[in-house]
């Protein structure tokens, strides 16, 4: 049997570029020995609901962004809820947030009776828009939330400018930041209350678990009485009042996730550069074809790659961007679309299920709702790809990804040739 030809396209019947191993080079999170004694250590301490370490990780990430406050929670949706608690919002009051984000960073604040106003996504750092934001803006806006998606920092220039203006809170959401900076100020800092998310999938992952980080006392005492009625005793403030029953919610995080946190936590830096070292290679070769955006960071920024998000021009690349994903596929790439998919057009919104939820709390019967809405956003998340971070990866494979790349767009008329005969 004669051998496929690897100058071929992989869709055409050539051998696929991508060969290495995609196992190893995507693993994560990455744990070790390290790990493993630091849950040993909680376990034969035998205090697996208040054990210090805790404590310990939340004075690193009070380190890491210089905040005066930090409160561990079981996982990053709960410090998102306190987040919105803790700023003592009344319900009806309205938030900006993007649409393109997790649900997280929007479904929480349901629960304490604030409406969220989605606004549209910028294209540059596809955070959200600081113009959008003002064209939303009414009398009742009082909050906005910044997701710095995927490891980029949102704008914050205009985004904190429109927040002074308008006397604004800013609720911070760094879950895909762990190390990141804007102007040389470190993310999870930038916010009136901010919150990371220590997910498995996170740059510094517990697990599950949230860090909920702020310099107002007040904010942070509200964050400890929502959740945690352990904590509640130690305050010395008059908020201690609550310590019998809290606000009837449980946040606390577990030691053991606390302790997996801190190991990875140690190794962020050297992991967030070798992400960086990988996918800065990868952008090179990709905006060399001509038709890549990769959304390389400005000099005033740092960024992390919680994921690698590249835009596709399809005019330039002349294939339509659902064949060049089947095509990368056959050549062995993990190319996908981003897996988030826009907030605002799931059924929860769009079947009128936060209508009734926000009619029962706020009695506001003006609750109109367009999923079609963000047509500047809906188009462009079209254009947008999905390919692996590599955090263990070497050279190797980002070479073959760039063969791929390069082969498929190469041969990109014989492609549409091929694909349309094929529907014939």
């Amino acid at each position: 049997m004669a051998a496929t030809d690897p100058s071929l396209a992989a869709i055409l019947g050539g051998s696929a570029a991508v060969t290495a191993d995609h196992a190893q080079a995507n693993r994560w999170p990455i744990l070790g020995d390290e790990d493993e004694q630091a849950v040993l250590r909680v376990l034969r301490d035998g205090n697996l609901s208040f054990h210090p370490e805790v404590q310990a990780l939340e004075a690193d990430y009070a380190g890491l962004t210089g905040r005066r406050h930090a409160l561990a929670h079981n996982n990053g949706t709960a410090g998102l809820l306190a987040a919105f608690f803790a700023l003592d919002l009344q319900p009806g009051d309205e938030v900006l947030v993007p649409s393109a984000t997790w649900w997280a960073s929007v479904l929480p604040m349901l629960w304490v009776g604030l409406v969220p106003v989605f606004c549209d996504s910028e294209e540059e750092r596809l955070g959200i828009d600081p113009d959008d934001m003002a064209r939303k803006l009414t009398e009742r806006t009082r909050a906005v939330v910044v997701v710095h998606l995927w490891g980029m920092p949102s704008k914050m220039t205009g985004i904190m400018a429109l927040a002074e203006q308008h006397d604004l809170k800013i609720i911070e959401d760094a879950s895909h930041t762990h190390g990141a900076t804007w102007r040389g100020r470190p993310c999870g800092a930038l916010g009136d209350i901010s919150v990371f998310s220590l997910q498995n999938d996170k740059l510094a992952p517990a697990g599950e678990g949230g860090i909920l980080l702020t310099d107002n006392a007040e904010y942070y005492e509200r964050a400890v009485c929502l959740g945690d009625i352990a904590r509640i005793y130690e305050l010395d403030s008059p908020n201690r009042r609550f310590a019998a029953t809290s606000f009837g919610i449980k946040t606390r995080m577990a030691p053991l996730s606390a302790a997996v946190a801190r190991v990875q936590f140690r190794h962020l830096a050297e992991h967030n550069r070798v992400r960086h070292d990988n996918l800065g290679y990868l952008s090179d070769g990709l905006e060399s074809l001509g038709c890549f955006h990769t959304y390389r960071e400005p000099a005033h920024i740092e960024r992390t790659y919680f994921e690698f998000i590249i835009h596709y021009d399809a005019e330039r690349g002349g294939l339509p961007i659902d064949t060049l994903v089947a095509a990368l596929q056959a050549e062995g790439c993990e190319v996908t679309a981003p897996r988030y998919p826009l907030v605002h057009e799931q059924p929860f919104f769009s079947e009128g299920h936060w209508q009734r939820i926000l009619r029962a709390t706020t009695r506001q019967a003006d609750l109109a709702y367009d999923p079609a809405s963000l047509n500047r956003t809906r188009t462009y998340s079209h254009t947008l790809l999905r390919l692996p971070t590599f955090p263990g990866g070497g050279r190797d494979i980002l070479d073959q990804y760039l063969a791929a790349f390069g082969k498929v767009l190469a041969q990109g008329d014989a492609i549409l040739a091929g694909t349309s005969g094929s529907h014939a």
